[in-house]
């Protein structure tokens, strides 16, 4: 999401308006952060005016930055919404802001029902949702979910997640694989980001042991960090006899690197049991890989099927048939990288800047 808003910003910014960012000291408690660290090595932009300030658990705080941003008075404050626990945090520093009866707050909803469910979950997005003006949506689970929470429909904007197209430009498969230290040759799944329950890692892994897989012997490569049990992962791998096909890069993967991954691969593949939107969808759009994605949320509404990717139900059965039948047919992956070009001109930042400033006028 980092990544995300500093491209959001840098597209504010190409369209002439000025950008302040605001972000955290504290995301998380360090009990309740699942991986290894929050914090970035990677040095801060150079070309952003970013302040850190936000200590998520801290009210003193929310209320000290809350003040600071209604001072300043900005047309427009942006606030991205993922995660019930960031309720108190984010709502009060908006209900802050706005009484300075000039800024107009505008959240970016990713989630508002969680993939993995708390007691509290829906008390905490009530108490946000009462705070924002309106809202802007990247797909119609999402928007829906807004609806039934009683928000209007006046208040809520929709616009497809934007291209992830700052990450660089593609290299030669086999430099990509050499730099990642792979093998040079056979066919590479690729299955990229933080691994949590929902993101359907175990589906894969059963998917991969298909028949007609176990013939066509394609390697996977997980690149992410686990934020669940990785041994779990590990064991099942073991127990489908698939462990040696599977190459493990369980680490935070910096942005420098994302763009050896995905020209690393033949194929993207998301397995998600749930799901509103992905930014891995987008990466893959840029680099112009064929995705295989599963029915759920809106990743059908972001992959094209026979297009951008294959759409298949969230069992390892189907997934299994159609990586087998992607493998197995050339012709269908020259096909789908060709009008991959086209797909991929449906996602616009300016657009989402555009539907941004529009919701303004609704408030």
């Amino acid at each position: 999401m980092a990544t995300f808003n500093e491209r959001l910003a840098r597209a504010f910014m190409h369209m002439g308006h000025k950008v302040k960012m605001i972000t955290f000291s504290l995301q998380y408690p360090t009990l309740l952060f699942p991986g290894k660290t929050q914090r970035s090595s990677e040095p801060p932009p150079d070309d952003l005016d970013i302040s850190v300030r936000v200590n998520s658990i801290n009210p003193v705080n929310w209320y000290r930055v809350g003040r600071e941003i209604g001072h300043m008075a900005p047309d427009l404050l942006v606030i991205r919404y993922w995660l019930p626990f960031m309720a108190p945090c984010l709502g009060t520093i908006a209900a802050i802001a706005k009484r300075n009866n000039h800024s107009r707050v505008v959240a970016i909803t990713d989630n508002i029902v969680p993939h993995e469910k708390r007691p509290g979950d829906r008390f905490l997005t009530k108490y946000f949702l009462k705070r924002v003006h309106s809202f802007v949506t990247m797909s119609d689970t999402v928007r829906n979910d807004l609806i039934r929470f009683g928000v209007s429909t006046k208040r809520i904007r929709q616009c497809l997640h934007p291209l992830y197209d700052h990450f660089g430009e593609a290299v030669d498969k086999e430099m990509a694989r050499t730099a990642l230290e792979i093998k040079k040759d056979g066919f590479l799944a690729l299955f990229f980001g933080f691994v949590r329950e929902y993101k359907g890692l175990d589906i894969l892994l059963k998917a991969l042991a298909h028949p007609r897989l176990k013939q066509l012997k394609p390697s996977l490569l997980v690149a992410g960090e686990f934020y669940t049990d990785a041994e779990k992962y590990h064991r099942l791998a073991r127990s489908l006899d698939v462990y040696d096909r599977v190459i493990w890069h369980n680490h935070f993967i910096p942005s420098e690197k994302v763009r050896f991954y995905f020209s690393a691969a033949d194929l993207v593949v998301q397995p998600y049991k749930s799901a509103t939107q992905s930014g891995v969808t987008q990466i893959a759009y840029h680099f112009e890989k064929p995705m295989v994605v599963t029915n759920v949320g809106g990743l059908p509404e972001m992959v094209t099927h026979g297009r951008g990717g294959l759409v298949v139900e969230a069992s390892a059965e189907a997934i299994g048939n159609a990586m087998a039948g992607f493998f197995s047919q050339d012709d269908m992956g020259r096909s789908m990288q060709n009008t991959l070009k086209q797909e991929k001109k449906r996602f616009s930042w300016d657009r989402l800047v555009n539907c941004l400033l529009d919701s303004m006028d609704n408030i």
